[in-house]
């Protein structure tokens, strides 16, 4: 694996080495806490693995973080599940979310975009009254620490401040974006039973308004426990009997109150993708997630106070949450609220471009999506102050590294990164001090030991084998909701490894440190004993112009046979006749093996993915399979469930 990209694709120049917010920390944490002063990034992530408790305290103290009582150690209890961190410490996330506006005040916290692609900033100052003055409400309305806030909303401004509100009077917040229906809300949110509902009428995608009245009027009969109703006229309309106004709760100048909690206190609850059941509800807590983003973004991001931080994103997705924690590290962060590609394929970039973005997020479909569409982002646009382009979501192909170096600029850094909803965090990805080889993800990130483990629990090197991870992440989970015993918890993570977290994706780590993901696990082609991740056949199939999107999956038949076909979805205008059956099967016998050729190619109207873009693979099995469609998947956790019954109907054919 390591001979596969001799020569790196981007390496960072000595100055900004040098310059690199990781740099300075690892020299630091040498001189306070033991960390190796030299060996570079491999060995400060060595230390930061063999030594969690002197790595996690470095942290805390580098990013000055605020205990309101002390704690009484770093880690008390190690053990997966149930790793207790800094037991003794309160804090609050909201005050270290909103600690800039002490120095700097009158600057923008947030750039807002729609459509009409024109930013919008809201100062630090303002950012910070609304939230105080929302927060006094909240706790009028009688939301203690511990109850539970849900918003209905686009990734707008009144979103940040309901979530941190929300944190500051020690609340548990939660979101679905606008776009799902009231089954995938309802599906969601009466699990955690919420006290208020932050809601908009509507929203604009497209180009085109979408009247949301008629679903929150649902999601109102349906959700016995609210107390208060909080109406956002994005569309303009007046608010429903008993509903509250925003402008009235966010009117008073008054500054926030933070109240402390405890490191392991529920900050909020985001959800599994619950393609084969009810979403998981899972619960990070406020220390835990404040202590992770911190470094996540302010080492491996390496964002500061003169950054804009903009992620494509909705708040039904975990990388929204992530996105707000930008304002940990003081950085400027960019909501844009509308669809990736209006009025073009271009639209992200433009946006890039026009709030100045220094560390622009996106997802690799969407890259894939600009290479097949002939956007040229670095020639049409300046894009000068984009430092780094991160993907995630699925792996970014090698095309799509070759594609954002030549199309973008080729000092430019790319960072794939591949982490969970699960942790809300990256298990590897950037390294801004590190190369960037085609195809790979720089390293596993500090205090992450991430390993490639074979059936048995050996560690492999080279090899694909089974992501885990091996010491506990303050990240982690602190529990689902409605898991009394734990037992949902420790079966999604722990039921494979005891004691130690197995995520469900094939990775390969190489000899070089660097990272490679296939795909996930669960959902493994298994040909002769020969296992294969799906993303590398999607790689391969779609750089022919022909295929929009595909999907592959492995079956496993009862005589013990097994059927591996390929759904493609053409571009417009293509027939699947034999010749491009033909080019097919030679693209996937040369660039992977003979044993990847699929035993037949199916055209399909369209591939389903999850409410979060990603293509479903298990359901599709279990409907090959033969098991019926409600029990096969939930349906409000797909994008499209027409598109299941063709799968359904071509299991009865061959059945």
């Amino acid at each position: 694996m390591s001979t596969v990209n001799p020569q790196p694709l981007w390496q960072p120049d000595p100055q900004r080495i040098a310059g690199a917010r990781i740099t300075a920390f690892q020299s630091w944490a040498a001189d306070h806490h033991g960390a190796p002063a030299e060996g570079g990034y491999p060995a400060l992530h060595r230390w930061s693995v063999d030594a969690p408790e002197a790595f996690w305290k470095a942290v805390t103290e580098w990013f000055d973080v605020r205990f309101s009582t002390p704690y009484a150690r770093v880690l008390g209890d190690r053990s997966m599940p149930g790793a207790e961190w800094f037991p003794g410490a309160t804090l609050n996330y909201a005050e270290h979310a909103l600690r800039a506006a002490d120095t700097r005040a009158d600057e923008p916290a947030l750039l807002h975009v729609d459509e009409s692609h024109q930013p919008l900033p809201v100062s630090w100052a303002e950012l910070r009254r609304q939230v105080g003055s929302l927060a006094a409400e909240l706790r009028a309305l009688g939301v203690r620490p511990g109850d539970r806030v849900s918003g209905y909303l686009p990734n707008i401004p009144e979103a940040v401040v309901a979530l941190l509100a929300t944190a500051a009077v020690g609340g548990v917040w939660t979101s679905c974006a606008p776009d799902f229906g009231a089954r995938s809300v309802l599906d969601r949110f009466q699990q955690v039973e919420p006290v208020v509902l932050f809601t908009v009428d509507g929203y604009r995608y497209g180009g085109k308004e979408h009247d949301r009245r008629d679903t929150v009027a649902e999601l109102r009969r349906e959700l016995p426990t609210l107390r208060a109703v909080v109406h956002i006229p994005l569309l303009g309309t007046e608010a429903p009997d008993g509903a509250l106004d925003w402008p009235g709760l966010t009117a008073s100048d008054t500054d926030p109150v933070f109240e402390p909690v405890p490191f392991d206190h529920p900050l909020w609850v985001l959800y599994s993708s619950g393609t084969t059941g009810l979403p998981k509800a899972i619960v990070q807590s406020q220390g835990g997630i404040l202590v992770e983003h911190l470094k996540q973004l302010g080492l491996h991001c390496d964002l500061g106070p003169d950054d804009r931080f903009f992620w494509y994103t909705s708040t039904g997705w975990m990388m929204w949450n992530f996105l707000v924690s930008g304002l940990l590290t003081g950085t400027t962060i960019v909501l844009y609220d509308g669809s990736p590609g209006f009025p073009d394929t271009g639209a992200q970039w433009r946006i890039a471009e026009r709030t100045r973005t220094t560390l622009f997020g996106t997802s690799a479909a969407y890259v894939m999506a600009c290479r097949k569409a002939d956007v040229h982002p670095g020639r049409d646009l300046d894009l000068s102050t984009v430092q780094c382009v991160a993907t995630t979501g699925s792996p970014l192909p090698p095309d799509g590294f070759r594609w954002l170096h030549d199309e973008v600029r080729d000092d430019l850094w790319i960072a794939s990164v591949s982490g969970g909803t699960d942790v809300c965090s990256c298990f590897a990805g950037a390294v801004p001090t590190l190369p960037v080889y085609i195809g790979e993800l720089q390293a596993p990130c500090l205090g992450t030991d991430l390993q490639a483990w074979d059936p048995a629990g050996n560690s492999l090197i080279d090899e694909v084998g089974e992501l885990v991870v091996t010491n506990p992440m303050p990240s982690m989970p602190i529990r689902f909701w409605n898991d009394p015993d734990g037992s949902r918890y420790h079966d999604s993570y722990f039921d494979t490894y005891p004691g130690v977290w197995r995520h469900g994706d094939w990775i390969t780590l190489t000899s070089r440190g660097s990272v490679v993901i296939h795909g996930r696990s669960d959902s493994t082609l298994n040909r002769q004993g020969v296992r294969m991740g799906s993303a590398d056949i999607y790689e391969a199939v779609e750089r022919l112009p022909e295929i929009k999107e595909s999907l592959v999956i492995g079956v496993e038949e009862p005589d013990g046979g097994y059927w591996m076909p390929l759904f493609v979805h053409l571009a417009p205008g293509t027939v699947l006749d034999d010749t491009l059956r033909t080019a097919i099967k030679r693209t996937v016998r040369e660039q992977l093996s003979p044993r990847h050729v699929p035993d037949e190619i199916i055209e399909v109207p369209g591939i389903p993915h999850t409410l979060t873009g990603k293509r479903i693979e298990v359901p599709v099995k279990r409907l090959l399979q033969g098991t019926p469609l409600d029990k096969a998947v939930n349906p409000g956790s797909i994008d499209n469930l027409d598109l299941l019954h063709f799968y359904e109907d071509l299991a009865r054919k061959r059945a």
